[in-house]
């Protein structure tokens, strides 16, 4: 197995990303309910599967954090299939969302695109028909609900390629690639490095079902994939406090969320308008999608062929 290589000294990252190479693939994605956003302008980064040389696969939680500087958006890392291994793909923040790999991420990461918000000047407005927001601190919002269809998905695989999911990088994504970018910041580079620190994280103790799927913000509250206070979990006699997040649906069914490729008449970012009419406070003071992307759990797949794990070189 090859360790994770750090790119912050190469001026080169926005184009190339050197990740780790391993011959079985991540597990598919767990079911999770994403906590409200608990601070104006942060931005949704989705939960993924990271490896560590020693343990094998492990869960990093989705969570809301701090965008480097306004108008910049989040590609989420990617595992790709490429030959006989499976390379990692690191995310990282730019004008545009470039391809990473047509996972449905859910919560406005349908595969292609971010459907969950759009940036308006130096402000970030969320969609509240995707996204969760606490609306007692979050006042930018609109609903556009033409980005959800539901539809029942049977392909949860967390990986691109055979076996897996095979979409290719649209025109778009391939020209975002080619934009400059900025790395992950120190605060998702620390959330990573507590993650890997957890051995409840790690696919091997948890067989796909990690104990924190969601974390509110780096550091912050952690949240079981039925939205629950993960240190109640650890501990059944509690009860779960007050930040608990909401579910509206617990069935294992994965909402697939058809995006409209459409670009709105003065966009820059190619996100979806809504009617631009801010959301009501509810009494629960936090705003719940009504149909949030889910992916239920499934044994991970893995690979006919086992060659010796190799180092790549990915240009983006």
């Amino acid at each position: 197995m090859l360790l994770f290589v750090s790119l912050a000294s190469i001026k080169a990252y926005a184009q190339i990303s050197v990740g780790i190479s391993i011959n079985v693939a991540p597990p598919v994605l767990p079911v999770y309910t994403q906590p409200a956003c608990p601070v104006d302008g942060y931005l949704w980064t989705p939960g993924y599967w990271a490896y560590d040389q020693d343990g094998g696969y492990y869960w990093v939680p989705g969570v809301w954090v701090s965008p480097p500087q306004p108008g910049y958006l989040w590609t989420p890392s990617y595992w790709g299939y490429d030959g006989n291994v499976y390379v990692y793909h690191e995310g990282y923040w730019g004008r545009h969302i470039g391809f990473y790999g047509g996972v449905n991420y859910g919560y406005g990461y349908a595969g292609s695109g971010y459907v969950g918000g759009r940036w308006a000047g130096n402000s970030f407005q969320y969609n509240t028909a995707v996204v969760n927001v606490n609306t007692t601190v979050v006042h930018n919002t609109y609903v556009n609900k033409t980005v959800i269809n539901n539809v029942t998905v049977n392909n949860n695989t967390s990986f691109n390629g055979p076996g897996g999911i095979t979409t290719k990088p649209k025109p778009q994504e391939i020209a975002a690639s080619k934009e400059d970018h900025v790395q992950p910041t120190a605060d998702q580079v620390t959330h990573r490095q507590v993650a890997v620190k957890d051995q409840n994280q790690f696919a091997k103790v948890n067989n796909g079902r990690p104990t924190t799927t969601a974390m509110n913000k780096v550091n912050g509250s952690r949240f079981t994939s039925e939205g629950h206070n993960a240190a109640n979990s650890l501990n059944p006699g509690n009860k779960p406090d007050a930040n608990t997040a909401k579910k509206d649906n617990p069935g294992n069914v994965v909402k697939k969320q058809n995006v409209d490729n459409s670009q709105p008449e003065g966009s820059d970012n190619n996100q979806h308008r809504g009617n631009n009419k801010p959301a009501k406070a509810n009494n629960n003071a936090q705003h719940v999608p009504s149909v949030p992307s889910r992916h239920p759990v499934n044994q991970q797949h893995r690979s006919q062929n086992k060659p010796k794990p190799q180092e790549h070189e990915k240009h983006r």
